[in-house]
């Protein structure tokens, strides 16, 4: 063999072992690679189609994936679609009436249209949150001091039904939908209240239990009432690294509640606590699947009759609502829903949700696992027993929808008190964020 033969030859043995040893990690970093992907195939479809918005980029969260990510938007076919390097590992993310969904085509059920509905503020039944003729002073400092706060983007204070005062930063505006992450999860438990209301025969009390057909084995063990205290006992991992569980399910499936429901039980029911959206995706499947309605489920239920116009609770590729992360509303709106709960879902004289379920949604069950105060899908300030409070700043009757990046409705009966904080802050807290210096402030300038 000559010598230029025999390189020739090597060179092809490296270029191979190269595309094996590419194969290889392709296949290994696949899952994570496509949790990537339609992360921010699902982030620039919603951003595009239902904001006024044309920046998707920046609220992609800091990963050394996001660089390399490439993304194209058609509008005359309602999708966007997301790559590595536009060539590998692309998802695809279709618009609808009801949001964007990952997968090969629309939610089920849906249809497109290049005409997505204004998010007009408010409408002439519901709650109409009008502005108060008399402000403390007191009240815009406490706002003022809230907007400097990394990321802030919109701030709405609610006192007595009226709108204190609010302040959105620049290229956000008080019909600008928002996305409210996990504070999507108490919307869930409230709309099992509703559903208990206008379909009495539904079979949704929150002892039930055999709630699912596949739970044959030790699942059928699992009631209502632990998925929406977080007690269910199925394994998971909320963190939202690259091909968790989590990631996985809001990314990369097409059934969300089929994926959850999946998961094998790591603790017996009732007995410890582990947050998952993934129970919550379960909630709202049983809903449709008991109540018999689509995804115009949030809309028809909760959005028309608060008067939530802009609220836009999206579906994933099945057609069921993905309640636990993915509802879009103006912060206006959010605060009407903050207000319904604090009227006990009383709206123009109907009330709108079981006698006394607002009570049993912000109660405290024990349970080991995770130790902050939790009732149904709703943070609470007091654990009932005489540990300190969550947030020693505010009173203790406090109860708050909080949501990833920095999204809180946090609520105080004794001050008839709705504030709402929404943002893009990464990794930030109740305490960073400065939203107890907030809501403490605006209690003392009220009361």
């Amino acid at each position: 063999m000559t010598r230029r033969r025999k390189l020739a030859v090597a060179v092809l043995i490296v270029l191979a072992l190269l595309a094996a040893a590419l194969v290889a990690v392709g296949t290994w970093y696949r899952p994570m690679l496509l949790t990537g992907t339609g992360y921010a195939a699902h982030n620039a479809c919603a951003i595009h189609f239902l904001t006024d918005r044309d920046d998707p980029e920046s609220d992609l969260p800091p990963n050394p994936l996001v660089p390399l990510l490439r993304t194209e938007i058609d509008d005359s076919e309602g999708w966007a679609r997301s790559s590595v390097l536009g060539v590998a590992f692309a998802q695809q993310a279709w618009a609808s009436e009801y949001g964007c969904a990952v997968g090969d085509g629309r939610a089920e059920g849906s249809e497109y249209t290049s005409l997505v509905r204004p998010a007009e503020d408010g409408g002439a039944e519901g709650i109409r949150l009008p502005q108060a003729s008399d402000v403390p002073a007191e009240v815009g400092a406490a706002l003022d001091q809230a907007a400097g706060q990394e990321g802030t983007r919109g701030l709405v204070a609610v006192h007595r039904g009226e709108v204190l005062d609010e302040w959105y930063a620049d290229g956000f505006g008080p019909d600008t939908r928002q996305l409210g992450w996990s504070m999507a999860k108490s919307v869930a438990a409230t709309l099992v209240g509703r559903a208990k209301v206008e379909f009495p025969d539904a079979d949704l009390d929150p002892g039930s239990t055999a709630l699912r057909p596949e739970w044959t084995d030790e699942r059928a063990r699992i009631s209502l009432d632990n998925l929406l205290r977080m007690t269910s006992g199925l394994e998971w991992d909320e963190d939202y690294d690259l091909g968790t569980p989590i990631t996985e399910m809001l990314f990369a499936e097409p059934d969300m509640a089929a994926f959850a429901a999946a998961q094998p039980l790591a603790h017996e029911p009732g007995t410890f606590r582990q947050y998952s959206s993934g129970t919550t995706n379960i909630v709202c499947d049983l809903l449709h699947e008991r109540t018999g309605l689509g995804p115009e489920m949030a809309d028809r239920l909760l959005f028309g009759p608060l008067g939530m116009t802009s609220a836009v609770l999206e579906a994933d590729a099945s057609g069921r609502s993905v309640c636990s992360s993915y509802l879009w509303a103006t912060p206006r709106d959010w605060a009407r829903f903050g207000q319904f709960t604090l009227d006990d879902g009383e709206v123009d004289g109907r009330q709108l949700l079981p006698a006394g379920w607002m009570e049993y949604a912000t109660s405290v069950v024990p349970a080991g696992g995770e130790p902050e105060p939790y009732g149904a899908q709703w943070w609470l300030n007091d654990a009932g027993d005489g540990s300190p409070l969550r947030l020693p700043g505010i009173r203790s009757d406090a109860y708050w929808a909080s949501g990833h990046d920095g999204q809180y409705i946090v609520v105080v009966p004794s001050a008839d008190l709705v504030v709402v904080r929404t943002g893009f802050s990464p990794g930030g807290s109740i305490g960073a964020l400065g939203i107890e210096d907030l809501v403490g402030d605006l209690t003392r300038a009220v009361s």
